[in-house]
């Protein structure tokens, strides 16, 4: 498959008057041509710092090292003009508060106007086809051109920001807790709209953020865990679910509900203690306070991310992988 992103030892901290938290910290990870490949893990583990630091990095965000190549050009090396003339078009996201994204001010028809403009896209009736198209897959009408985003329900609002997230067909999209908010029927629609959305070559790849792993069984192809700013775990969806290696990941997946399994039969497990803070944080395995098979190793020295077999990688001194 054709690579169309590398992320490598990338660091991005948020500055502080009490020192630097170190939210994403020495990750690595490729996202090839085509693919969904989602990431999880539980709310500040720093995958949506991941997310908005390869498209919008602005202060308190930092970036303290590593490199994002995206189809040649290493984004943390873009000028403020050249990674705006890349946003939308190379690279697009659907924000985690995509319901709030767009101008209280403005019409959506206007809202988009301007956006299109900023890249140097003509807006003609061919341009409104394309757009009103678009509006139809996710079963919104060109109506909604005419009206104020306050007008709208968090649903439409949602399926809308989809609509103006990839308008200029980018190569890669970030989607960041597009699911969060939305009843189960919704996210349904949305995980299948991206579906679409890749497979009618509208979106190149994506990079699915979530809190909920069983959200990306339905979407991705690979799954990606974080903890405390670390990758701990990556490999195909398949393996991941049903055969975890990483104590992180093997807890997540035991905290999931599952079906035709009565409470009596079988209590959900969940994960004992907290996330560290990751402000000034030292050496050693992040997980190792909350892990039932931690050493003093782990206390001692940050596990490396060894291969474990093609396309299998794991961080944790307990496995055994191709160092």
């Amino acid at each position: 498959m054709n690579q169309i992103l590398s992320v490598k030892d990338l660091k991005i901290y948020y500055k502080t008057l009490k020192g630097y938290v170190k939210a994403v910290d020495g990750v690595t990870f490729s996202i090839n041509q085509g693919e969904i490949l989602g990431v999880a893990g539980e709310s500040g583990c720093g995958k949506s710092t991941l997310g908005n630091g390869m498209i919008l990095l602005k202060p308190p965000m930092y970036h303290m090292g590593g490199e994002i190549n995206l189809l040649g050009d290493d984004l943390m090396q873009l000028s403020k003009e050249e990674i705006r003339r890349v946003r939308y078009k190379k690279i697009s996201i659907i924000p985690q508060y995509a319901m709030d994204a767009q101008s209280p001010t403005k019409k959506v028809g206007i809202f988009i106007k301007d956006i299109v403009r900023e890249h140097g896209i003509e807006v003609n009736s061919n341009f409104w086809k394309k757009v009103e198209e678009r509006l139809s897959m996710v079963n919104l009408s060109p109506s909604v051109l005419k009206r104020y985003a306050v007008e709208l329900s968090g649903g439409m609002k949602q399926r809308l920001i989809m609509v103006i997230s990839t308008l200029l067909d980018p190569a890669l999209l970030i989607a960041d807790e597009v699911t969060s908010a939305l009843d189960v029927t919704s996210q349904r629609f949305v995980c299948d709209m991206l579906l679409a959305f890749r497979d009618k070559g509208i979106v190149g790849s994506v990079f699915f953020i979530t809190h909920d792993i069983s959200v990306l069984n339905q979407v991705a192809d690979r799954i990606m865990v974080m903890y405390a700013g670390h990758l701990v775990e990556i490999g195909p969806k398949d393996e991941i679910i049903e055969n975890p290696i990483h104590p992180y990941t093997k807890a997540l997946i035991s905290s999931l509900p599952k079906s035709d399994v009565r409470y009596e039969e079988q209590k959900l497990r969940s994960i004992e203690g907290a996330p560290p803070s990751l402000l000034n944080i030292g050496e050693g395995c992040r997980f190792r306070d909350r892990c039932p098979v931690a050493t003093r190793q782990c206390e001692k020295e940050t596990p490396p991310l060894v291969k474990i077999k093609k396309g299998y990688f794991a961080s944790c001194w307990n496995i055994q992988g191709e160092r």
